[in-house]
C-alpha cells in the first residue's frame, strides 16, 4: 500500500505464481478481489464518520492482463457516499496499462458508536 499524491492510498501486489492461470496471466478473480477489496477500503476512507459498507454490485472489464512478477496496482476514484448507497471506480494498473476497470455500488450503515 502506498499513498498518491492527493494522500489516498493504494494498494497494490506482485503477481505470484498462485495468483496466475494456466496461461501465467493473473487470474480474473484476483483482479476483481482486488478492485472489490480496494474500492471498499478507499470509499469508507473518504468521508468521516466512516461508514461500514457492504459491496451491493461490482461491475469488471478487463482490458489487458498482468504475468506472474509484474507490480499491479488499484486507484480508485469514488464519486459518492450518500446517505444509502455509495458510488466508486477502480483501474487496476499494470507497468502504466489499465488492465481492467470496475465500478462499484455499495450500501451504507452508520457507523457504530464506541463504548
Amino acid at each position: 500500500m502506498r499513498k498518491d499524491p492527493d494522500g489516498a492510498f493504494i494498494l497494490g501486489l506482485r503477481v505470484l505464481p498462485f495468483h496466475a492461470n494456466g496461461r501465467g496471466n493473473a487470474h480474473g478473480g484476483l483482479l476483481m478481489t482486488l478492485c472489490d477489496i480496494a474500492l471498499g477500503y478507499r470509499t469508507t476512507a473518504s468521508v468521516s464518520p466512516r461508514p461500514f459498507l457492504t459491496t451491493a454490485n461490482v461491475t469488471t472489464d478487463f482490458a489487458g492482463s498482468a504475468k506472474v512478477g509484474d507490480w499491479i496496482e488499484a486507484h480508485v476514484d469514488v464519486q459518492k457516499v450518500g446517505r444509502t448507497l455509495a458510488f466508486a471506480n477502480c483501474y487496476v494498473v499494470c507497468e502504466g496499462r489499465r488492465i481492467v476497470h470496475a465500478s462499484g455500488i455499495f450500501s451504507v450503515q452508520k457507523a457504530e458508536r464506541a463504548g
